[in-house]
């Protein structure tokens, strides 16, 4: 018998062969490719839903946790892909010359596409590990921002988001990602309840798209047993059965899709493309200006 995060059961330790490891590697290899910047637990995930490995923290997480690392070493992963959102270097951006400065600068000029919309939209995440997989889609396709409540959102992150809301003034629609579980979905219920009554009178409506038990049936989700020291458990275990779903076993294209669909009941993506054509050619102009006047000064 051994236990692990994923509870009590009978494991049968099997000793892999150089030939399965070698094809577990190469499997890891392109679940990181697909979705990096990964962290460990998410491609564990990954390899669970593959058939991979075992959804057990001993027998699965740790040997995707030691193949990573070796990938690593070998240098057949590139350090970059895996991310370790919990620990960070703080510091100051530097630059060789004034050139290098103005440069950036044209390139980090972003056109607001939402700024002639009559609704607001907003995209909430439960969990920072996952911030990385919609960054591209929320915040650099669709140009909007990326609200990460690493669990529940504190009472003061609901007032700035309402006030924001308030200020801003059109009705806003709120897109939240989160587990199936007792916490996961107490988040959704707190953020819907939070931010209608700070917002008011800013109309404000959030949905939470992720993760389902739609979702659970249809891409057959790995589950983990739900944690009976959660205080919410016994209700969740009562209307939905014994079994959670972390959002980190969605692949990580159906995560985006699920965004992409949303932001498109709000805009017609041929808009958006004219929208980002228009920036391109701004972007260009700046830089050109600040080429000009980097050679003035």
């Amino acid at each position: 018998m051994a236990t692990g995060a994923y509870g009590t059961s009978t494991v049968k330790r099997h000793r892999r062969s150089r030939a399965e490891l070698e094809e577990l590697d190469a499997a890891l290899i392109e679940i990181v490719a697909e979705i990096q910047p990964a962290t460990v637990r998410k491609t564990f995930y990954q390899a669970v839903v593959r058939g991979l490995v075992e959804k057990h923290e001993a027998c699965g997480y740790r040997l995707v946790q030691r193949r990573l690392l070796l990938l690593r070493e070998w240098w057949i992963i590139p350090y970059g892909w895996i991310t370790d959102n919990a620990r960070m270097v703080r510091g100051q951006t530097r630059y060789s010359n004034l050139d290098e400065f103005v440069e950036e600068i044209a390139g980090r000029y972003r056109k607001d596409y939402w700024q002639e919309s009559n609704v607001r939209v907003e995209v909430w995440l439960e969990k920072d590990a996952l911030a990385g997989v919609l960054y591209p889609t929320v915040v650099e396709r669709h140009g909007l921002n990326l609200y990460v409540t690493r669990g529940f959102a504190s009472v003061s992150y609901l007032h700035n988001a309402a006030e924001h809301i308030k200020v801003d003034g059109r009705p806003t629609f709120v897109y939240l990602l989160s587990d199936f579980d007792p916490s996961g979905l107490q988040i959704a219920e707190t953020v819907g309840r939070e931010l209608v009554d700070r917002a008011y009178p800013t109309e404000v409506e959030v949905e939470r798209v992720a993760v389902t038990k739609e979702q659970i049936e249809e891409l057959k989700l790995p589950t983990r047993p739900t944690k009976t020291t959660d205080t919410r458990a016994r209700t969740f275990i009562a209307e939905h059965g014994t079994g959670s779903v972390e959002l980190d076993a969605l692949p990580p294209d159906v995560l985006r899709g699920l965004v992409d669909e949303r932001m498109e009941q709000h805009m017609d993506p041929r808009r958006l493309a004219l929208l980002k054509l228009a920036e391109q050619q701004e972007r260009e102009g700046l830089a050109a200006f600040a080429g000009t006047w980097g050679e003035e000064a």
